[in-house]
C-alpha cells in the first residue's frame, strides 16, 4: 500500500511524496524522511518527515492529511479528517442526516500527563433546523392569528365604541399575517440552505432565522480514561439585528409600553401583563383540553360498545381526569370580570358616571376584576342587570355532567359485577346484558354541550380581554409581538438543536432517561455580549427570548417515517416541540415519555462582556443589565437544582455527590455573581462546569457566533481536556493555539466571511482576557 503526501503552502500547491507504509513499518524508528518535489517530479523543494504514532485504531474509509496554519506553517498537532465519524448506531443515521449537514472533521493528538496521547475529534455540523424551526413558527403564528382574528369578529355585536376600536384592531392584525406570509413565503425559496451567516444580519426576509447556528461537538479517545463526547451549540445571539437597538431591546421596550399603556384615555379597562398573560393561557388550556375530553369522551363510548369494564374504568379515569383540568381553568376571578367587561360592552349597555372616583370606582372596579392603579376610572361598568351566578352555574354544569357519567359507570358495572358473578372478561354484548353505550351516550353528549357552553362564553370573554390589550398599544404592542417572536424564533432553534443531539448521544444512560422525564433539562446560554452601545439592546432581546423558553415542551414520539424533522404545535403562551426518534431509540424511553408525557426545558442565561467595549462600560457606563441578568438565573439554576435533588432517587443522588461537588460549585458561583470584578469570565466557566454535570444543554452565543464565540469555544474544550483528560500541562497553551490556528471554528470564520482572520486587532485583543485571545497571525480584519 502506498501514501501519496501534498503539501500546500498558503493554500497554493508547493510539493509532493509518496512512500510505502511497509516501509514505514520495517524502518528501525518508524521514521521516514522524503523529499518533496514539484508536480512534474522535478525540482526538489524541501523534505518532510513522516512518522508512526499508536493512537488507536482509525476508522474504515477515513483518510488524513497534515494541515498547515494561516502562514503555511505545520502544526504538529492537527490534522484534517475528510471522512465522517463512523456511527455504531446505524439506525441513527438518518435521523443524524435529517438534522446535521456539511460537516467539518478536525483531529488532533496531545500528549497526557503520564506521556502518552489522547486523540481528539473535532467537529462542526451545520444544522436544517436553522430554517426549519422559523417556517414551523411563522406558519403557527399565522393560524393562531387568522384564529385570533376570527375569534375577534365572533364577538358578536359592540357598542359602537367598541365595534370601531375592533375595526381598527383587525385591520392592523390583517397587516402582520400578511407580513408573516410574505416571510414564509421568502423562506420558502431559500432551498437547500441550512446556515445564515454573519454577513446576512440586515436582511429582513432572514430576521428570524438564527445566526451562524452550529453543532460543536469534541469525541475525546484517551488512552486510559473512557471515551466521551462533548457538545455545544454555537449560535450568534437571539436579537432582532434587522430592526436594530436604536431604542433598546425587547427587556426595556417591554417596559417602557407597559407604562405608557397604563396612561392610555379612559375608553380602555386596564388589565395588568399578568391579566393578559391569564387571558392567553385560559386560551391556551382551552385549545388544548377541549379535543382531549371529546377523544376520551368517545372513547368511553367505544369501551362501552365493547362492554369491557376495564375499559371503560380506565377511559373514564382518562375523561375525567381532563374534564376536572378544564373545569378548574375557569375558577379563575379573571373570567367572570372578563364576561362582565363584555357585558358592558354590548349596545344598549348603560355606563354610570362615578360620583367619587377614590371611592366608588375603585370599589366598583375592584369587584369586576379590573386595576384601578391608573387614572382613568372616570366611568365604571353598571352591572346590576348582570347575573354573576350564571358563569357559575355554566360552568359547573360540566362538574355535574361528569359526576352523572360517573355514577351511572359505577351502578352499570355493579349490576354487571352481579349478574356475571364476578367475572369480568369483557368482551361484546351477549343476549342479557344491558347496553352499556345506550346508558352512556346521552350523557356523554350533555358533557359535550355543557362543554361547548363554557368554551364558547369563555373564548368571547377573554377575547375581549385581548382586545383591549391590542387596541390599547396600536401599532406598538404588535410591533413588539413581531420583534419577540423573531428573537424567540432564533432561541428556539437552538435550543431544539440543542435538545436532540443531547438525545442522541445520552439517550442510551438510564440515569439520563430517569432525569429527562423525572426532572427536565437545564439549558445554559452562556452570552459575550457587551453592556455597551448597541449590544446592550442585543442583550435585553437575548435576556427575554431565551425568558420566553420556559413556555416550551418537548414531547418524543417514535418515527413513521424517515423524516425525523420536528413538528411544532401550540400558540405564543404553550409550545409543544414533537421530536421524533428511530423505533430502537424510542424503546429506550421510560413507559410515561412514550405516552406522551411533556418534558420541560429550564433555560438561563449569563452573560460577561469580554471585549474592549465592556472595558468602556465597566469604567465608564452601567453594567447592571449583566449584574441582573446573572443574579435573576442565578436563582433560577438554585431552582433547578434543588428540584433536582428531591426528584432524582437517593442512591443515584448519593453516587452524584461524591463524584460532583455541585453545592461548592453552586457557593463558588454565587460568590463571584456578586463579586464585583471586572470581566469575571469565571462565572461562566462555573456556570458551563455545572450545567455539564447536570446533563445539560450548553448553549454559546455572541453577537454573530463567529470570533468571541470561538475563543471561548475552544478555551473550553481545552479546559476539559486539562481538567477531565489528563491534558499535559505544558501542552495547554499549545492545544488552545492549534486549535484556534487549524480547527473548526477557524473554518466557520471562513464560511462566514470568506475571510481566514478572526474579526480583532490588537488594540482590542489587549482588553481581552487571556485566554481568550488568538494566536498570532489568526486575526486581523474588521468585524461584519
Amino acid at each position: 500500500m502506498s501514501c501519496l503526501l501534498e503539501i500546500h503552502l498558503q493554500r497554493s500547491f508547493l510539493g509532493c511524496a509518496s512512500f510505502k507504509v511497509g516501509d514505514l513499518l520495517k524502518s528501525k524508528e518508524q521514521l521516514l524522511t522524503l523529499s518533496l518535489r514539484t508536480s512534474d517530479g522535478g525540482k526538489a523543494v524541501g523534505s518532510i518527515e513522516v512518522n508512526l504514532l499508536k493512537m488507536g485504531e482509525i476508522e474504515d474509509g477515513e483518510t488524513d492529511h497534515i494541515t498547515t496554519d494561516a502562514r503555511g506553517q505545520k502544526c504538529p498537532f492537527a490534522c484534517e479528517c475528510i471522512a465522517p465519524e463512523s456511527i455504531k448506531d446505524k439506525d441513527s443515521l438518518p435521523f443524524l442526516n435529517t438534522v446535521l449537514k456539511n460537516p467539518v472533521h478536525k483531529l488532533y493528538r496531545f500528549p497526557t500527563s503520564d506521556n502518552k496521547w489522547m486523540r481528539i475529534r473535532e467537529q462542526m455540523y451545520e444544522t436544517t433546523l436553522s430554517f426549519h424551526i422559523p417556517k414551523e413558527l411563522i406558519s403557527l403564528h399565522i393560524k393562531e392569528d387568522l384564529r385570533r382574528n376570527q375569534e375577534l369578529k365572533d364577538l358578536g355585536e359592540l357598542a359602537p365604541h367598541w365595534d370601531n376600536l375592533r375595526k381598527n384592531v383587525l385591520a392592523h392584525c390583517e397587516q402582520m399575517v400578511n407580513t408573516y406570509q410574505d416571510i414564509l413565503t421568502e423562506l420558502g425559496k431559500q432551498t437547500g440552505s441550512s446556515f445564515r451567516s454573519s454577513s446576512s444580519k440586515g436582511e429582513k426576509t432572514l430576521e428570524f432565522v438564527p445566526i451562524n447556528l452550529h453543532l460543536q461537538r469534541m469525541h475525546v479517545h484517551s488512552p486510559q480514561l473512557k471515551d466521551a463526547l462533548y457538545d455545544v451549540i454555537t449560535v450568534g445571539a437571539p436579537a432582532a439585528h434587522f430592526q436594530g437597538f436604536k431604542n433598546g431591546g425587547l427587556r426595556k421596550l417591554l417596559n417602557r409600553f407597559e407604562v405608557e399603556r397604563r396612561n392610555t384615555g379612559y375608553q380602555f379597562i386596564y388589565y395588568s401583563p399578568e391579566n393578559t398573560a391569564k387571558a392567553k393561557e385560559v386560551l391556551s388550556n382551552i385549545d388544548q383540553l377541549q379535543p382531549l375530553i371529546s377523544t376520551h369522551a368517545d372513547g368511553l363510548l367505544v369501551s362501552a360498545r365493547q362492554h369491557s369494564p376495564d375499559l371503560v374504568r380506565n377511559s373514564l379515569k382518562m375523561l375525567s381526569e381532563k374534564t376536572e383540568l378544564f373545569v378548574h381553568a375557569f375558577k379563575d376571578q379573571l373570567v367572570r370580570s372578563a364576561l362582565l367587561a363584555l357585558y358592558t360592552a354590548r349596545p344598549g349597555c348603560v355606563l354610570k358616571k362615578s360620583p367619587d372616583p377614590k371611592n366608588t370606582a375603585e370599589e366598583d372596579t375592584k369587584h369586576a376584576g379590573f386595576s384601578s392603579s391608573i387614572q382613568r376610572q372616570d366611568y365604571i361598568p353598571h352591572h346590576s342587570d348582570y347575573d354573576e351566578e350564571e358563569w357559575d352555574r355554566v360552568w359547573a354544569n360540566m362538574g355535574k355532567s361528569l359526576n352523572c357519567i360517573i355514577a351511572k359507570v359505577d351502578r352499570l358495572l355493579d349490576r354487571d359485577d352481579g349478574i356475571s358473578g364476578g367475572d369480568n372478561s369483557g368482551g361484546g354484548n351477549n343476549p342479557g346484558e344491558e347496553n352499556w353505550y345506550e346508558h352512556l351516550y346521552p350523557l356523554i353528549i350533555t358533557l359535550k354541550e355543557c362543554m361547548g357552553e363554557v368554551v364558547k362564553r369563555a373564548k368571547q370573554s377573554l377575547t375581549f380581554v385581548l382586545l383591549q390589550e391590542l387596541a390599547s398599544g396600536l401599532p406598538q404592542c404588535l410591533m413588539l409581538t413581531l420583534r419577540r417572536d423573531v428573537v424567540f424564533s432564533q432561541a428556539l432553534a437552538g435550543l431544539v438543536c440543542g435538545f436532540i443531539m443531547k438525545l442522541h448521544s445520552s439517550l442510551h444512560d438510564p440515569d439520563f432517561r430517569q432525569q429527562l422525564h423525572m426532572v427536565g433539562l437545564v439549558v445554559q446560554f452562556e452570552g459575550l455580549l457587551s453592556t455597551y452601545s448597541e449590544e446592550i439592546g442585543m442583550l435585553e432581546d437575548m435576556a427575554v427570548g431565551i425568558s420566553d423558553l420556559q413556555k416550551v415542551a418537548f414531547k418524543i414520539t417514535e418515527a413513521k417515517s424517515n423524516d425525523f424533522l420536528p413538528v411544532i404545535t401550540g400558540r405564543r403562551e404553550h409550545y409543544v416541540i414533537e421530536v421524533k426518534l428511530p423505533a430502537r431509540m424510542f424503546e429506550l424511553l421510560p413507559l410515561e415519555i412514550k405516552e406522551g408525557k411533556l418534558l420541560h426545558v429550564y433555560p438561563l442565561l449569563f452573560n460577561v462582556g469580554i471585549n474592549e467595549q465592556q472595558t468602556l462600560a465597566e469604567r465608564f457606563g452601567d453594567v447592571s443589565l449583566q449584574e441582573g441578568i446573572n443574579q435573576e438565573n442565578l436563582e433560577l439554576l438554585k431552582e433547578y437544582c434543588q428540584l433536582f435533588t428531591e426528584k432524582m432517587p437517593p442512591d443515584y443522588l448519593s453516587s452524584f455527590q461524591e463524584q460532583n461537588d455541585l453545592k461548592g460549585l453552586l457557593e463558588n458561583l454565587h460568590q463571584n455573581v456578586q463579586a464585583k470584578k471586572r470581566k469575571n469570565v469565571e462565572i461562566m466557566w462555573l456556570a458551563a462546569t455545572i450545567c455539564r454535570k447536570l446533563n445539560g444543554i450548553r448553549i454559546t452565543c455572541c453577537k454573530s457566533a463567529k470570533d468571541r464565540t470561538s475563543m471561548s469555544v475552544t478555551l473550553e474544550q481545552c479546559t476539559i481536556l486539562r481538567d477531565e483528560h489528563q491534558l499535559h500541562k505544558d501542552f495547554f497553551i499549545r492545544a488552545l493555539d492549534c486549535m484556534r490556528r487549524e480547527g473548526c471554528r477557524i473554518e466557520n470564520v471562513m464560511k462566514n466571511i470568506k475571510c481566514r482572520k478572526y474579526a480583532f486587532n490588537m488594540l482590542q485583543l489587549m482588553a481581552f482576557p487571556k485566554y481568550y485571545r488568538p494566536p498570532e497571525g489568526t486575526y486581523g480584519k474588521a468585524d461584519s
